[in-house]
């Protein structure tokens, strides 16, 4: 039976191969009802076991490829997204050649976050759980490193970050001579994180003959270079192009206004009451902002980010495991080492800016066989971005409506009595039938009035509706075709949409008009501001230059009146003066011309001289 199994299994492998070295799913292989029997042969029974404990029934399609090439002793490249089993497609065939004997390091792992290769070391000790004598050890930075060197001694599997990986070779705690088998996984991230120098110089220090196993969601032209660097003969395993976005999950997106995502994320929520949800942002700060609005909504969430310390990382995505949080907010980087079974939803809050991550993302739900939903928010100018994903990752993702508030609460009322008639049979029913009871007389209504009150209390009332962001967009590269004068065009390119474009502009008019209304008396009030400040500034300005030219002018003025007042009494005293003494002296002489000889002298109001004839 045995022999019978490997020559059908050969025979599956190599029906597969394409120009000898590139290989790529086929359908046969995925529809098998049990490919794990397939190999069972070829593996270790304590494997087996504790594969078959771990659900393993159906191996996915690059485990399926991957595995008979490793196990013969062959370089690979595997071209699949995240939450493909790409951890199993390597631990597997590293486990099947470890020599538990020897306490020597054997297999060095390659990851691009401390939670993915956290992740992945826990998913090999799970694999290795029969085994005894193998020890697998996750090293990153962020941890003490002394606790690490003390932690290596006997271990022959090695999973971690590059950086830190390469800190233990310069102290030389990590001891190369041994090593059988490396392993790249998501060698992309690898290279935007900047870890390529850190790569080669890693896999240039190995010094024996080793197996290299490299995995990535994209292949890059950086990728190829180290693989036909560092790898021999790879055989490159690709998955089909129509398991790029895992046709388990449903696909749907919501157009929303920006200021609208928090309340449509609460409405989705609410609605579909999801045991475990993933929401993705694009900036740390937003995660932690959308943290704090769900906690204060009653929600039980957790953000997570590179900003956060290790401690409070490990402490999110413990609970997140264990359920004591259901829902998790994160960033596109730290989300990387996410592996959790049962995630029902994914929300993506902003779109990716690069439309790989939304493949990455998705990739979190409709795991093992089961059924997921993903859902995203976008604006009206943001909708060229989902065609570009449709194009790019040939999917169809659907657009919907937000749930009303009425099916909302509907929604809320049906989970909460279904909740509570799970209780009917219990012990206490009794007792509270009496409390009941006792309360109905107390107010003289009956059980469905008070029912109906317990009920209002438990799930609130209609929230608001929220609106979709229907906005005209002027078609762009992926959007609406138009003409020269910016005209909509129908599918032929043919005649214009007269009735519905004229609709659109007296909406648009509408809308601009009522803007306008708006903003008019802001316009006017700030304008009115801005004139009294200016106004009053002027006037502080122009006080103290008056009050002071004014003082300048004035000086002048009554110092000259003053002394012209003071001169002409002098005057006038010291020509009475002489007066006198001319009267004394001369007697009564003409007065006109004494009046006259005293003008000449300068009096103040002399008369003229007459002019002689």
């Amino acid at each position: 039976m045995s022999e019978l199994r490997q020559m059908e299994f050969k025979k599956k492998t190599e029906g597969l191969e394409v120009g000898g070295m590139e290989t790529e799913i086929g359908e046969d292989i995925v529809q098998d009802t049990d490919t794990l029997a397939l190999i069972e042969e070829l593996l270790d029974e304590r494997i087996v076991r504790a594969v078959r404990e771990m659900g393993f029934e159906k191996l996915t399609p690059i485990q399926e490829q991957s595995i008979p090439f490793l196990l013969k002793g062959e370089d690979i490249i595997g071209q699949a997204q995240t939450g493909t089993g790409k951890t199993a497609a390597f631990g597997i065939p590293a486990l099947q050649k470890i020599d538990p004997e020897s306490r020597k390091l054997q297999v060095i792992v390659l990851c691009p976050t401390r939670e993915l290769a956290m992740q992945a070391a826990e998913e090999i000790r799970r694999i290795a759980k029969y085994m005894h004598g193998i020890k697998v050890l996750a090293v990153y930075g962020g941890q003490e490193i002394s606790k690490q060197i003390r932690g290596l001694h006997g271990v022959q599997i090695i999973v971690g970050t590059p950086g830190r990986v390469m800190d233990h070779m310069r102290r030389n705690t990590l001891k190369l001579d041994d090593v059988r088998m490396v392993v790249l996984d998501e060698a992309d991230e690898m290279l935007n994180m900047g870890f390529r120098e850190d790569m080669e110089l890693i896999l240039g220090q190995i010094p024996n003959e080793h197996q290299t196993a490299l995995f990535s969601a994209t292949m890059p032209k950086p990728i190829l270079d180290i693989t036909s660097q560092f790898q021999k003969n790879a055989r490159m395993v690709r998955v089909a192009a129509k398991e790029l976005t895992i046709p388990l999950v449903s696909q749907k997106y919501y157009k929303v206004k920006r200021q609208d995502k928090d309340a449509a994320c609460i409405r989705l929520l609410e609605y579909y009451q999801p045991k475990l949800c993933l929401i993705f942002c694009n900036t740390k700060v937003k995660v932690d902002e959308l943290a704090e609005v769900l906690k204060k909504a009653g929600f039980r969430a957790e953000g997570l980010h590179g900003d956060m310390s290790q401690h409070q990382r490990d402490v999110a995505m413990g609970r997140f495991r264990h359920n004591s949080t259901n829902i998790l907010i994160a960033t596109d980087v730290a989300a990387r080492g996410i592996d959790v079974d049962n995630v029902e939803v994914v929300i993506n809050y902003d779109i990716p800016q690069d439309i790989e991550y939304y493949v990455h993302r998705i990739g979190r739900t409709g795991r093992a066989g089961k059924t997921g939903q993903s859902f995203t928010f976008a604006s009206a100018r943001e909708l060229y971005r989902i065609r570009e994903i449709e194009r790019i990752c040939r999917t169809e993702i659907e657009e919907m409506k937000l749930p009303g508030a009425a099916k909302v609460l509907r929604s809320k009322a049906y989970k909460y009595l279904e909740t509570a008639w799970e209780l009917h049979e219990h012990e206490d029913m009794a007792l509270m039938k009496k409390y009941l009871q006792k309360k109905m007389d107390l107010e003289g209504c009956d059980a469905m009035e008070l029912a109906a009150a317990m009920l209002k209390y438990q799930i609130g009332d209609k929230g608001p509706e929220i609106e979709a962001d229907d906005e005209e967009v002027r078609g762009g590269r992926f959007g609406d075709r138009r003409d020269r004068f910016g005209r909509r065009r129908n599918d032929r390119g043919g005649r214009r949409e007269e009735g519905a474009e004229e609709g659109r502009r007296s909406r648009r008019g509408d809308r601009e008009e009522e803007r306008g209304n708006r903003r008019r008396p802001d316009r006017e009030e700030r304008g009115n501001r801005r004139r009294l400040d200016r106004e009053e500034e002027r006037g502080s300005r122009r006080r103290p230059d008056r009050e002071e030219e004014r003082g300048n002018r004035r000086r002048p003025d009554r110092e000259e009146e003053r002394g012209s007042r003071r001169r002409l009494d002098r005057e006038e005293e010291r020509g009475s003066r002489r007066g006198n003494r001319e009267d004394e002296n001369a007697g009564r002489v003409n007065s006109r011309k004494h009046d006259r000889e005293g003008s000449e002298k300068g009096l103040a109001f002399s008369f003229p001289k007459k002019k002689k004839k």
